[in-house]
């Protein structure tokens, strides 16, 4: 069984592949700086297992990244570890910079000399496996979809902050041969996701009978993608993925932010009816929209469908109706995010000096 070290397996993405990792595919040191996203909850399920341990701590810390190389000599780094909020890269765009752009540097300049000390076939099987955004590339039109090719045109702190962490996962590999491969992913829904994100607040602030807030004209288009399908595609990336190569993982899921919306509410009037009878339609409020806000979103998956045979096992419909019964079934989980800092309040509204013609 291999050796993992992943960061930021606390989190929302990086929890569900811990989850169907440990123990099965590998071994997995979960170096995690528990920031108001990470959240050891998640991973109660591996309490006592020989095949995890949690270590608390910061990407960006030197010392302890080249000790728990040397310490767990892993046969592959997978890197989630980022702060990936738009709306908190609005409010406070230096802490995305410190995470995701001076953290990974030091992540991969750790990698870089615990490769170079290894011995061959150790070398040849080392993988850095970067766990990157389509946010990179940029706002779409009406048509089209993003491709492994399209340029960068990161329109957010956020999304400038991961376009500068790929640009440097990429410079470690042409200039110095790390063995890395970097993924570009669509939105993600499922189990363990923080409440600040469009579905579980929606989920939430649905069964407390609050507003839901809908950004502009509810229109904004993402591709939605399962997060169990997410964590598959990295997998096969890891497994059969070709070094150097970055490969675009998407659900086929494109969807207007109302229409997900309605999909929640329809999903909760049917499970949870109303003690009246009604519906929760009326909960929706249009609000102003984030500055800056992307219009469209589209992956072209095509790449990692034909080179390495994966294909999302879930529907939009299906995702959707399991991750909602996973938040009625786990209602703790989300009282317990609502005991700690965030109360679901509007984030990432500082006034924009600039809006795109098109209000997004």
């Amino acid at each position: 069984m291999q050796t993992w070290l992943v960061t930021g397996g606390a989190g929302f993405i990086g929890g569900n592949f811990v989850l169907a990792n440990a123990g099965l595919t590998a071994r997995i040191i979960n170096l995690d700086a528990l920031t108001y996203a990470g959240n050891p909850e998640t991973l109660a399920a591996l309490k006592g297992s020989s095949h995890y341990r949690l270590v608390p701590g910061d990407i960006a810390d030197q010392a302890l990244v080249a000790a728990l190389l040397a310490q767990y000599q892993p046969q592959a780094i997978v890197h989630f570890a980022a702060e990936s909020h738009v709306d908190r890269s609005i409010d406070g765009p230096a802490a995305f910079v410190q995470t995701n752009v001076v953290g990974t540097l030091n992540l991969l300049e750790a990698a870089l000399a615990f490769w170079r000390g290894l011995a061959e076939p150790d070398r040849a099987g080392f993988r850095f496996l970067q766990v990157s955004t389509d946010e990179v590339y940029g706002s779409l039109g009406d048509s089209g979809k993003f491709t492994e090719t399209t340029a960068y045109a990161p329109n957010s702190p956020y999304s400038a902050s991961k376009a500068a962490s790929d640009h440097l996962v990429r410079a470690f590999h042409h200039t110095y041969g790390l063995p890395v491969l970097t993924t570009n992913c669509s939105n993600n829904y499922g189990p363990y996701q923080f409440p600040e994100k469009l579905i579980p607040l929606m989920i939430d602030k649905a069964l407390r009978g609050e507003p839901l807030p809908v950004y502009g004209d509810g229109r904004n288009v993402r591709d939605w993608m399962y997060v169990g399908d997410h964590c598959s595609a990295i997998q096969a990336v890891l497994d059969r993925g070709q070094v150097g190569e970055t490969y675009n993982i998407g659900g086929d899921a494109e969807r207007e932010n109302l229409q997900v919306v309605t999909s929640i509410l329809a999903l909760l009037d049917e499970r949870r009816p109303l003690a009246d009878g009604g519906n929760r339609a009326g909960l929706i409020r249009f609000v102003a929209d984030r500055p800056g806000h992307d219009r469209r979103y589209a992956i072209d998956a095509s790449k990692i469908q034909r080179a390495l045979g994966w294909r999302p096992s879930e529907t939009f419909e299906s995702g959707l109706a399991r991750t909602v019964d996973w938040y009625l079934a786990n209602p703790d989980w989300c009282a317990h995010i609502h005991d700690g800092s965030y109360r679901g309040e509007r984030l990432g509204a500082a006034a924009s000096t600039h809006r795109s013609p098109s209000g997004t």
